[in-house]
């Protein structure tokens, strides 16, 4: 018999195993200051493109004014209990309303965090008899709901609708010998890739199979559709998508989440979402902070357009100089590079320290071996002053990359983890 611990002394992961090198400055980094397209990474002014701050509302005087007062007037701890036992209010349920009626949805209800919110409404959705299909390239949320289900799941092809109506056919057979039913998941905006989920081809197929549509509009909420409203509103098929879910993390630069869909859906999942049934109710302060912040997401659409002003300017600065930017359809501006992961590092560290440009960093096990992912997030508090300045690092740093610099210098890296 072995210790239990045995494989984690011997096998860090594909990640783990670079800690020594990486932990502190390519991952777990410690950005400080005032949450802003400029902060400070060990000591030095950065240009942050990493932040999820889409519409700028982190920092914002009336939600830093609103965030304070209600800190005061309720603290952090109220209302303590779960929602079903002493942690229910009717500023919840204020919240709640206003989120479904911008959303376009019949009901909503609160979920202390996006990620677990999603694990347990999977959950909640499907029994051992039904079937889930889903996005290949899905969010590591949805995959943690799915391995959760005791049932049958396909995977399709990224956005690839022959796929997708493939593995409807093999789950339409299997549902109806066990009498289940068939759950499609997809995203509204692919967090990584920037693509829009096809939904409105997705909502198609409901005339020919039988299923619901549960989305994860993490990235699309606030940022797409005309009044913000999503990637539904988007493609005009918000009516379309049984159960719609939202995180207060990106657009609302808060902590939370909510999932919308018909009042009797709702009713269900609020009495079976395990997540909440048994954990403390989302605090006050950051309900009274959710709500001044979705004030301002549907009054304030100069928020919106400034957020593509950037957005537009980055992306179609990049193109213009060579850069493989994907196909991205969002606000999510992904820059393909090829290279190892020790060049990766060099690059960034470069990036980082000679040009005051500071972005996420992917590779594998993410991505395919031999590809760097450097991901930029525009946010309506950039300026053009920023992108132009992130558009000439970028120059300097393929450049270096192609002629081997960063091959030499990544040499010393190697070196390293073999001593």
């Amino acid at each position: 018999m072995k210790d239990l611990f045995e494989k984690i002394y011997k096998d860090k992961g594909p990640l783990g195993k670079w800690a020594s090198q990486a932990e502190g400055y390519f991952v777990f980094p410690k950005l400080e200051g005032q949450i802003s397209n400029r902060m400070k990474f060990q000591g030095k002014d950065v240009i942050t493109w990493s932040i999820n701050d889409y519409l700028g509302l982190a920092n914002h005087p009336e939600i830093r004014k609103v965030d304070g007062e209600a800190g005061v007037a309720y603290g952090s701890a109220y209302p303590m209990g779960a929602r079903m036992m002493s942690g229910h209010t009717d500023l919840h349920e204020t919240l709640q309303n206003e989120l479904a009626e911008f959303v376009g949805k019949e009901a909503a209800y609160l979920l202390n965090f996006g990620y677990q919110g999603m694990v347990s409404t999977i959950d909640a959705l499907v029994s051992k008899d039904d079937i889930i299909v889903y996005d290949v390239d899905a969010h590591a949320c949805i995959i943690d709901g799915v391995r959760l289900h005791m049932g049958k799941r396909f995977t399709y092809k990224h956005n690839d609708i022959v796929s997708l109506e493939k593995n409807l056919e093999r789950a339409t057979k299997m549902a109806e010998q066990t009498g289940g039913g068939i759950l499609v998941i997809s995203e509204g905006v692919f967090g990584m890739r920037g693509e829009q989920g096809k939904l409105k081809e997705i909502a198609a197929l409901k005339q020919k199979y039988n299923f619901r549509f549960l989305v994860d509009d993490a990235h699309g909420f606030g940022t797409q559709g005309a009044t913000g409203a999503g990637t539904g509103e988007e493609q005009g098929v918000q009516g379309d998508i049984d159960v719609y879910f939202a995180t207060f993390a990106k657009s609302m630069a808060g902590t939370g989440a909510f999932i919308a869909a018909d009042k009797e859906i709702i009713d269900y999942l609020k009495y079976n979402l395990r997540s909440q049934m048994f954990a403390k109710s989302l605090q006050m302060q950051l309900v009274v902070g959710a709500r001044k912040r979705l004030e301002m997401l549907k009054t304030m659409p100069e928020l919106k357009n400034k957020l593509w002003e950037n957005t537009n300017a980055l992306q179609s600065g990049l193109k213009e100089r060579g850069f493989d930017i994907g196909t991205t359809q969002s606000c999510v501006t992904p820059v393909y590079l090829k290279g190892s992961i020790p060049e990766a590092m060099a690059l960034v560290k470069d990036l980082r320290e000679n040009f005051g440009v500071f972005c996420s960093i992917v590779v594998y096990p993410v991505i395919p071996k031999g590809l760097i992912l450097l991901r930029l997030i525009p946010t309506a508090t950039h300026t053009l002053e920023d992108i132009q300045i992130t558009l000439d690092a970028f120059d300097a740093i393929r450049a270096r990359l192609e002629n081997g610099t960063y091959q030499r210098l990544s040499a010393a890296v190697m070196a390293a983890m073999e001593e």
